[in-house]
């Protein structure tokens, strides 16, 4: 049989457009199964390891991995450059029925103070996430800058803008921030899986970079129940229960010990691992995050035993959230106003606490002005607040979503 001029052309661009069609089945399906929701955590000395988790769609794929090599720069990742580190993957069932793979890597024996590159992904599928970098905490450090938020919580994709909005403004102001802690309710419903991807895909810009240290909020844990929350997030294993990883813990940064407290569940048992936590600490400063607070726009009571470990072991300064509004206290001890405040506060002579409003899409009106609020307002922005670290002093200063000063204090030694 002869084939034509005409019909070769036409065999010609039959293979071509099958080709482009398979070409772009396959790119797709790449595509959909790229790592998503990649956030990166400390797990243990912020100078030699790093936790990251992230996302994936697929069943049944094999052990996640990620690859990593020193340097400033893209390595060639089939080179022998660098080293791979194996993690888990666990199917994970949405409260709306979405199956998806929850990936989680602790990366171990780095070098303080050095800058490395990485992907993380499935070597098998060729489903590999966009490369990042990350320099680890340098020995002896004395100085550095983190970023205080809280309540991003929302639903749709144009709730979690306004998160993305505040977290940007955050960075903008404070560039050089070595972590962000979050106090909680990071999302409205933590069985909505489709609301922690809005929430991760306005932060993908930095949070496989920068660390993410969460703390569980109400609505992160629900009926004593924070596994999907914690599914998202590597978090370190020194907390108080270990049935629920990361629903409580601690890490050491500079000269810092960050204790994170969950107000949801297993108060009292927290107490005891609380006060374990506080006197075993050689840090110079003391940096508490927990969600529904003792003294922010209302009591919390049901922490009381922990405001009274606040004050034995003089502990600095308490981050909270839950009352999307802001204040701040008096320095604090036994229930009293120790200080103006007005003045540097001293260190050691009261704790003070602050709630830095939302970072989100839902501002409450103001509450009740108590006795212990230094200042107490709905300023009816988001808010972020950046916290500077040195040898003697603490700076905290509070900005709105416009970066419009709205408050600050320091506390010296």
């Amino acid at each position: 049989m002869k084939w034509g001029k005409g019909s070769l052309l036409l065999l010609l661009c039959c293979l071509l457009l099958l080709g482009a069609v398979l070409g772009a089945e396959y790119w797709g399906r790449l595509e959909k199964n790229k790592p998503k929701s990649l956030v990166t955590t400390f797990v243990g000395d912020p100078g030699t390891m790093r936790g990251f988790a992230w996302r994936s769609n697929g069943e049944g794929e094999e052990a996640a991995i990620l690859q990593i090599a020193k340097g400033t720069e893209e390595p060639d990742w089939n080179g022998t450059e660098g080293a791979v580190f194996s993690g888990t993957s666990i199917p994970v069932t949405d409260g709306n029925g979405i199956l998806e793979q929850s990936n989680k890597v602790i990366v171990t024996g780095l070098e303080p103070g050095t800058a490395y590159f990485y992907r993380a992904g499935n070597a098998k599928t060729g489903n590999w996430s966009e490369p990042a970098a990350f320099v680890t905490e340098e020995q002896g450090l004395e100085d550095f800058t983190f970023i205080h938020v809280s309540d991003s919580q929302g639903e749709t994709e144009a709730d979690f803008s306004i998160w993305g909005n505040t977290a940007r403004a955050a960075l903008s102001m404070f560039p050089q921030s070595a972590f962000v802690v979050h106090s909680g309710d990071l999302t409205e419903d933590p069985y909505d899986g489709q609301a922690w991807h809005y929430f991760f895909n306005e932060i993908s810009s930095w949070a496989g970079k920068i660390p993410l240290m969460p703390t569980t909020g109400n609505h992160d844990e629900v009926s004593g129940d924070s596994e999907m929350f914690r599914s998202y997030f590597q978090l370190p294993d020194n907390g108080e229960n270990a049935a629920a990883q990361g629903s409580s813990y601690y890490f050491d940064y500079g000269n810092v010990r960050f204790i994170i407290l969950n107000t949801e569940s297993r108060v009292k048992k927290q107490t005891e691992w609380l006060r374990e936590v506080l006197s075993t600490s050689e840090a110079g400063w003391t940096v508490v995050s927990l969600h529904r607070g003792p003294y922010g726009g209302n009591v919390n009571e049901d922490v009381d035993e922990w405001v009274e470990l606040f004050d034995e072991y003089k502990v600095d300064l308490v981050l909270q959230g839950h009352n999307h509004e802001y204040s701040r206290s008096y320095p604090l001890r036994d229930g009293e106003i120790v200080a103006s405040g007005d003045e540097p506060v001293s260190a050691g002579a009261g704790t003070v606490y602050v709630v830095s409003n939302a970072a989100g899409q839902k501002l409450n009106d103001k509450k009740k002005d108590q006795f212990y609020h230094k200042v107490h307002m709905q300023n009816g922005k988001p808010v972020f607040a950046g916290i500077t670290v040195k040898p003697s002093a603490l700076r905290y200063e509070a900005y709105d979503i416009d970066g419009q000063l709205l408050d600050a204090f320091e506390i010296v030694k």
